[in-house]
C-alpha cells in the first residue's frame, strides 16, 4: 500500500475531510484512512502512524479539504525525490471563504503579516531545505521510516509540528516544501477566535525552544513582542511628557524642547509601521482583487502582530514561573 492518511480528531468534532478523501483521484486500494480520536493531537498522530500500512504517511487536519490530484502529486514528488524524507504543502484559504475569515487569510499569507511563516498559507516555489516556517501538520507527508526516529511532542499544542520538523532536521532527515500537494483550510470566522489562535501560537514558542535559540536562528519571531513593548513604552513616555510640559511648566525651556525632540525620534518606528500597514493593506487587497479588504487589513495586521507578541511574552512569563515551581 502506498499511502496512509492519518487524521487526528478531538472528541465531539466532525471530520469533513473524509468527504474530500472519498473524491480523491487515486486507486482506492493504494491508500487507507486512519482516524484517531483523543484530546492530544500529537498522541493521535503518533498512534495513527503506528497503525499506518502505507509507505508514505500523510498527516491531515480533520477540517481541511484536499485537491483531487493530491495523492498523484505526492506519489510523483516522492518518486522524483527519493532523498527527501518529509515534505509539507500549503494550506490555502478555501475559495468560498467569506467575511472576516477570508480577509484574515490574506493577512496570514502576506509577508508583512506573517513574514516567513506566510509560506504555509500561500503558493511558493519548491524548497528542498525547508524548515518549520513552511510546513504544518495540516498538510505534512513523510516516509514511514521517519516515525521510527522521531515523534510528535506530546507536551506541545500548538507548535508540535514545528518541533517535529526541527527534530527531523536535527536527526539528519531531509525536509522539503512543495506547492503541488494542496489542501484548503478554513480560517477562524471571528476576531475573537483569530486572536486566540495567534496568541496561542506565540505562547507556545518559549516552551518549544530557549530564547537564545529563537534569537539566534529565527529572530523575526521576537519582533512582535519587541514591538508591543515599544508601543507600551511610547504610550508611557507620551503620558509622562504631557504631564511635564503641560500647564505647569513652560515648554520653552531647552530641556523640554529636547524631550519633545526625543519623543519625535522615538515615535519614528511607530509612524514607519503605520506606513507599512497602509501600503501592505492596499497591496494585499489589490493582489486578491478585493478592495474592501484594505480597510479591514489596516487593523487586522496590527491585531495579528500584537496577539502573537503578547502571546510570546505571556509564554515566557508562564515558563519562568513553571521552571521556578519545578525547581
Amino acid at each position: 500500500m502506498k499511502f496512509s492518511l492519518v487524521v487526528p480528531l478531538a472528541p465531539g468534532r466532525d471530520a469533513p475531510i473524509i468527504e474530500s478523501i472519498k473524491k480523491l483521484d487515486y486507486p482506492k486500494n493504494e491508500f487507507h484512512v486512519v482516524v484517531v480520536k483523543g484530546l492530544n493531537p500529537s498522541a493521535n498522530r503518533n498512534r495513527g502512524a503506528e497503525k499506518a500500512k502505507g509507505d508514505i504517511i500523510v498527516f491531515l487536519d480533520d477540517d481541511a479539504l484536499m485537491e483531487k490530484n493530491y495523492l498523484k502529486e505526492a506519489e510523483k514528488f516522492f518518486n522524483e525525490h527519493p532523498e527527501i524524507d518529509i515534505v509539507g504543502g500549503p494550506q490555502l484559504s478555501p475559495f468560498d471563504e467569506t467575511g472576516f475569515a477570508k480577509i484574515s487569510g490574506y493577512a496570514l499569507s502576506s509577508k508583512f503579516g506573517a513574514w516567513d511563516v506566510s509560506h504555509r498559507y500561500s503558493l511558493r516555489d519548491k524548497n528542498f531545505n525547508a524548515n518549520e516556517t513552511m510546513t504544518t501538520s495540516a498538510n505534512l507527508l513523510c516516509r514511514k521510516s521517519v516515525m521510527d526516529k522521531i515523534k510528535f511532542d506530546l507536551k506541545l499544542f500548538p507548535g508540535e509540528d514545528d518541533k517535529f520538523i526541527e527534530d527531523a532536521k536535527k536527526a539528519g532527515l531531509k525536509v522539503a516544501y512543495s506547492p503541488d500537494m494542496i489542501v484548503y483550510h478554513k480560517r477562524r470566522p471571528t476576531l475573537k477566535l483569530f486572536v486566540k489562535q495567534i496568541f496561542n501560537y506565540g505562547k507556545v514558542r518559549p516552551f518549544k525552544e530557549k530564547f537564545s535559540q529563537t534569537f539566534g536562528m529565527m529572530p523575526f519571531f521576537l519582533v512582535p513582542s519587541v514591538f508591543l513593548i515599544y508601543l507600551i513604552s511610547l504610550i508611557v513616555l507620551a503620558g509622562a511628557n504631557f504631564s511635564a510640559t503641560g500647564n505647569v511648566v513652560n515648554s520653552d525651556y531647552w530641556i523640554f524642547k529636547n524631550i519633545q525632540h526625543f519623543n519625535f525620534l522615538f515615535a519614528i518606528p511607530f509612524f514607519a509601521y503605520l506606513f507599512l500597514d497602509f501600503i501592505f493593506s492596499f497591496y494585499e487587497a489589490s493582489k486578491n482583487k478585493n478592495w474592501k479588504a484594505a480597510i479591514h487589513l489596516l487593523w487586522i495586521f496590527p491585531v495579528l502582530h500584537l496577539s502573537y507578541g503578547y502571546g510570546m511574552i505571556w509564554g515566557y512569563i508562564k515558563k519562568n514561573f513553571t521552571d521556578k515551581s519545578v525547581g
